[in-house]
């Protein structure tokens, strides 16, 4: 299963207190400061289940740095910790809302919380008025975050639609995936993935009329739409009226983000087996009022899967 949001809490490391201490017979202040906190850095990478890690663990700190020591030595200081997120997650601060980052570039590494600073010894407070120094500082705290981490899928394809139409079974047929289908609606819970000629399809659950304000499945899998490069809207020879179907689609599409209606789109009737040629022929006539790009494609018919691999070879993503 693809997790695609997880709410984490992150933390640089603390400093290490400076160390109040003396040389024998109080010949003066040798305490060392503290080390320095790890800082926490996030990098970027191509395997889109890395959210996947925040399902058992949530909290995430780097490393403490030690205290000082005697003899005026420095602690050591704590490790940094880097936390590796999938391509295309949106990083948003969970109390204001607001977005932080945006990866988009695989091995971009990003300074997200610093450490905290190690706190002085006494060696450092020593001077001819305060020749010994019986305090030190505490270490500064790291910073911290609460973040939002929200994936947003990149991919060549986007194959969209109402529940059932499916998309599942023929992201199966043209990728050799092997996502879970079934005659009922919502089969599919989490966006499926597949790679045809070395391009991503990327299968978004059903969507229903009222998804845009979180019905059904809500708003969770709309937002994969925005960095798809192509729509496929897939629609089901099934339906009783195939062009209420895709304006349902499209106006949830409309509502969420207006952009998402300049993207290109290609129309699919699916199960195109359970239909005749008359039937097909008026369905594209309706369908074409919108975009001239509509197939009708079988995965039970092995001519109609090949054009429309070879058709989407020629769109190029």
């Amino acid at each position: 299963m693809l997790i695609d949001i997880a709410e984490v809490f992150i933390k640089a490391g603390d400093g290490g207190g400076g160390r109040v201490s003396f040389r024998r017979n109080m010949k003066g202040p040798d305490g060392g400061n503290g080390g320095r906190g790890g800082d926490l850095y996030i990098s970027t990478k191509s395997d889109l289940k890395l959210l996947n890690q925040f399902s058992t663990n949530t909290n995430f700190s780097a490393e403490n740095g030690n205290s000082g020591g005697a003899n005026r030595k420095t602690g050591k200081d704590g490790k940094d910790l880097e936390i590796y997120l999938p391509l295309g997650t949106c990083v948003i601060d969970k109390n204001t809302g607001k977005e932080i980052y945006d990866l988009n570039i695989v091995g971009e590494r990003i300074l997200l919380c610093k450490g905290g600073q190690g706190g002085l010894g006494n060696w450092e407070f020593r001077s001819a008025e305060e020749t010994a120094p019986r305090h030190a500082e505490p270490g500064q705290k790291g910073q911290l975050k609460e973040l939002t981490l929200s994936l947003k899928l990149i991919a060549d394809f986007g194959f969209i639609g109402l529940p059932n139409a499916g998309k599942t079974s023929l992201l199966n047929e043209l990728t050799g995936a092997h996502e879970k289908t079934a005659n009922y609606s919502f089969t599919t819970l989490s966006p499926a993935l597949g790679v045809l000629n070395h391009k991503i399809i990327a299968d978004i659950p059903g969507l229903i009329e009222g998804a845009s304000a979180g019905k059904g499945l809500g708003i969770d899998f709309l937002k994969h739409i925005e960095k798809v490069k192509v729509i496929v809207h897939c629609i089901s020879c099934e339906s009783s009226d195939l062009l209420k179907d895709y304006q349902i689609v499209r106006a949830e599409l409309k509502k969420f983000n207006p952009k998402l209606l300049g993207k290109r789109e290609l129309i699919l009737l699916t199960k195109s087996d359970l239909v005749d040629k008359k039937y097909l022929k008026n369905a594209k006539s309706k369908l074409k009022v919108s975009t001239d790009e509509v197939l009708a494609v079988s995965v039970n018919d092995w001519e109609s899967l090949e054009k429309l691999k070879l058709f989407l070879k020629s769109l190029g993503g």
